[in-house]
């Protein structure tokens, strides 16, 4: 975390002193799922937004830093051993998310801009909430099985429009942010966190 700090701090300031710098709020809607494989365990996509704020240093080539606050999530369907009903678990984890991107502004309308970009995104998880339903089995998912810290990958896909920035991304998990063991241990279901966003921004400056 400090060392990721430090780096943006030094970014943000090679910035202002020498290339074009934006700054400004921003919101947006997310998709997320938590990817994994198992052949006993089924996971849906959740729905959420998020709010933040995106610093953009340089012009053409350009380096963006963010910080959001946001949500995701999945919900997990167990099979309870010994009859047909489903145990469901939603889990729910709200993050600070900190998007580092280097892009490309590859035409210029003067009145519309298209951007290509990638990065890196560091997520720190701030709270875990999961909520459970129907009958519970022996082994089932706790807080403690979802690490503090993801690492992802991000690429994406900008229109400028006036004051306006639109951004559409896809962010990939790096290292794994789900370790639970069940099967009394016989079995451990790993897994990252993919997560589609769309973001709507205002350059104030």
């Amino acid at each position: 975390m400090k060392k990721f700090s430090i780096l943006l701090i030094a970014v943000l300031i090679s910035g202002i002193t020498y290339g074009q710098f934006h700054i400004g709020p921003q919101i947006g809607y997310t998709s997320s799922k938590l990817s994994y494989k198992s052949s006993d365990i089924n996971a849906g996509l959740k729905n959420n937004m998020l709010i933040g704020v995106f610093m953009r240093i340089g012009k053409k080539i350009y380096v963006q830093p963010e910080v959001n606050y946001m949500t995701q999530g999945s919900v997990f369907k167990f099979p309870t051993l010994g009859s047909t009903s489903v145990f469901e678990q939603d889990v729910s984890l709200k993050s600070i998310q900190i998007p580092l991107s280097l892009g490309w502004q590859f035409l210029d309308l003067k009145v519309v801009k298209l951007r290509l970009y990638g990065g890196v995104t560091a997520n720190f998880i701030v709270n875990k909430t999961i909520t459970p339903s129907g009958t519970a089995p022996k082994e089932y998912l706790v807080p403690n099985d979802f690490k503090d810290i993801q690492w992802q990958y991000q690429t994406g896909f900008g229109i400028d429009i006036l004051m306006f920035a639109i951004d559409v991304k896809y962010y990939g998990g790096i290292n794994n942010i789900l370790d639970f063991k069940y099967d009394s241990g016989s079995k451990t279901l790993t897994g990252g966190s993919n997560v589609f966003e769309v973001t709507l921004g205002w350059k104030l400056l």
